[in-house]
């Protein structure tokens, strides 16, 4: 099934004339042959359902393919919503440099300032912490504290003061980090700059203004419309409807759940690309904090988990051959999500799904799409070298640990690299203990075997590094733990 949506002349995206000089009739959309495309890649990657736009010289075009629940049949449809993970990132930080823009607080403002409920176990570090660094991940928060803090809406107020007693990852501004714990934060301080929950201030500085119809934070308002159901399962085979839609609590709102349409995003992804202003001149955004977004705050050891070369505010940055670019993944409960905008192409592309291997197809049609329509080679696939490489395991042999993770770098007998990563703490109901064997890439990155497409597409990487105050660390899944012995 496709769609597509034009805006009016008043409202035309591509008024403003910024988003290069690609001939239009170049780069004419073929929705016949995208959609049978999209079709062939799914089947052949196990996914059972996904909706794919296509933001383009100021239209977005719609296709959805498979099925929204392999047990009912019901087909996936331009309009139907999917979980979009830890995408909802970005739309809290559009929201927070949209309360920058009004003058209620700065990118360099001290969190404990306007939060005084937050704070960590150490207290120089929570006077320290800015917005800046929790919107980059760069605060030294954990991204491991599922703490649920109930359905009401004072869930964030209880997140945050439950927060308080969890060690931070590593020292703030010592190294980017991803936190989701941060994004409750930064959900904490709007409500108490706008006297409003998270959500109803989401939507009444995003959703609205923008004529998101198919965007909203909470279950019970999905169901007005068709929705996606997670599914699990091996890789390589089709997977099975999950036990239950969404195990998230409400409290995760901020940092991963936005339940939204394939259209919709592209939409938000719009805003972005034409300097905050809507699709009716409204400039719900300065062209300033939208430049700030996409500068780069932070560089990135492991540049494979989710494809980033850099860390912006909120944003992931790309750079393909010197081409950049910015987006985002996410990932909930057996559904993907992947978001790629590139500025000079004027182009976005948002492609939604709920389980399979979905990374390999996203990597599939992205590559294709992003080749065709804008001129950008993605980076082959993560794996080990062609001839094997020989490397020093010596300092890098030792016990990492931070907030329910430890993981255990050890020598085989035959001098190969394994790895333990275990669960624990609040987090060792999670999942056994993982045990991976590491294959050098080079002295510092290695790839671990059997982690699955969610990952990195075949392997999973992991990279040793060292914090900014000297302490070594490994990166496994875009998190630093640092070393203890």
């Amino acid at each position: 099934m496709t769609t597509e949506l034009t805006w009016t002349a008043e409202g035309d995206w591509t008024a403003r004339g910024d988003w290069g000089t690609h001939d239009s009739a170049s780069r004419r959309f073929e929705l016949d042959r995208w959609q049978a495309r999209l079709d062939e890649l799914r089947a052949a990657r196990h996914v059972p359902g996904a909706a794919l736009a296509v933001l383009i010289d100021g239209q977005v075009y719609e296709l959805a393919s498979g099925v929204l629940h392999r047990g009912t049949g019901v087909e996936v449809t331009t309009d139907s919503v999917f979980l979009s993970g830890s995408i909802a990132k970005v739309y809290t930080a559009t929201l927070v440099m949209r309360l920058i823009d009004e003058g209620l607080l700065s990118l360099d403002t001290r969190v404990a300032d306007v939060l005084p409920e937050f704070a960590t176990p150490d207290p120089e570090a929570t006077a320290a912490i800015t917005v800046r660094q929790l919107l980059s991940h760069t605060g030294g928060v954990t991204n491991d504290f599922n703490h649920d803090s109930g359905r009401g809406d004072d869930c964030l107020a209880k997140y945050v003061e439950a927060a308080r007693s969890v060690p931070l990852d590593c020292p703030p501004g010592t190294a980017i980090s991803y936190g989701g714990l941060g994004y409750v934060v930064l959900g904490r301080l709007i409500e108490v700059l706008t006297g409003r929950t998270w959500d109803q201030a989401l939507k009444d500085l995003l959703f609205t203004p923008l004529g998101l119809e198919r965007s909203m934070t909470l279950p019970e308002e999905a169901l007005r419309f068709r929705v996606a159901m997670s599914h699990l399962g091996e890789d390589g085979a089709a997977p099975d409807p999950a036990p239950a839609w969404d195990l998230m609590p409400r409290s995760a709102g901020p940092y991963g759940r936005v339940i939204v349409s394939a259209g919709d995003m592209a939409r938000l992804a719009g805003l972005h690309l034409n300097g905050g202003v809507a699709p009716d001149g409204t400039q719900v955004l300065s062209a300033r904090a939208v430049t700030a977004m996409q500068r780069r705050e932070s560089d990135v050891p492991d540049k494979w988990t989710v494809s980033a070369d850099g860390w912006g505010l909120g944003w992931t940055l790309y750079d393909w051959d010197g081409v950049p670019g910015y987006g985002h993944d996410g990932a909930a409960i057996g559904q993907y999500a992947y978001l790629r905008v590139v500025p000079h192409a004027g182009l976005a592309l948002v492609l939604m799904t709920n389980g399979g291997s979905a990374r390999l197809l996203y990597a599939d049609l992205f590559r294709e799409l992003l080749a065709e329509l804008a001129g950008v080679t993605m980076p082959a696939p993560f794996g080990p070298p062609a001839q094997p490489l020989t490397v020093d395991l010596a300092p890098l042999l030792g016990t990492y640990r931070r907030e329910g993770v430890v993981i255990t770098v050890s020598e085989d007998p035959d001098g190969g690299a394994h790895m333990r990563y275990e669960f624990v703490d609040g987090m060792k109901d999670m999942s056994p203990p993982l045990d991976m064997d590491l294959t050098p890439v080079t002295s510092t990155v290695f790839a671990a075997s059997g982690a699955g497409p969610a990952f990195s597409e075949d392997y999973m990487p992991v990279v040793f590094s060292t914090l900014s105050n000297g302490t070594a660390c490994v990166y496994v899944g875009m998190r630093a733990t640092p070393k203890i012995t």
